[in-house]
């Protein structure tokens, strides 16, 4: 059954079939962002005075720190107005000006991990959509693929 959804521009033809809120999340990896200054400390030597000794060991702590943060994972969590539709699901992020459309022809998977539903999409990152209405969105997006068939 259609409903309302007030501030999303729908295209022709498109219906909305749901307006909530969830928690949501896109999983993906980023730029490994090295430290650019090397730690340690500064040392008052009785024979060469004062020096920087370096510290290897903090140095590739950081290191790694800084690799482990780029690996990919859940990034982007955010509670955001989520509206289901003929075409696809349609999100806003709590404080984003900007729809972001992930279509149903692009979709490859749903993932049902109650309380929560992941969305594989063919061209971008994959969707964690989580909170009391997610699974039902997992339900609902199936049998808008496949249900009509």
């Amino acid at each position: 059954m259609p409903v309302q959804a007030n501030g999303v521009a729908l295209a022709a033809g498109e219906v909305a079939f749901v307006d909530v809120t969830c928690s949501a999340a896109r999983f993906y990896g980023t730029e490994v962002d090295y430290p650019t200054a090397g730690s340690g400390y500064f040392e008052d030597h009785p024979t060469f005075g004062r020096r920087w000794v370096s510290n290897g060991r903090l140095d590739a702590r950081r290191q790694q720190e800084a690799e482990d943060s780029a690996l990919p994972q859940w990034r982007d969590h955010a509670a955001a107005r989520v509206v289901l539709t003929s075409t696809g699901v349609r999100l806003l992020p709590l404080g984003a000006r900007e729809w972001m459309p992930f279509d149903h022809a692009l979709l490859t998977g749903v993932a049902a991990e109650p309380p929560a539903v992941v969305l594989s999409y063919s061209t971008c990152a994959p969707l964690l959509l989580s909170g009391p209405a997610a699974p039902w969105l997992g339900v609902a997006i199936e049998h808008l693929r496949h249900g009509a068939a």
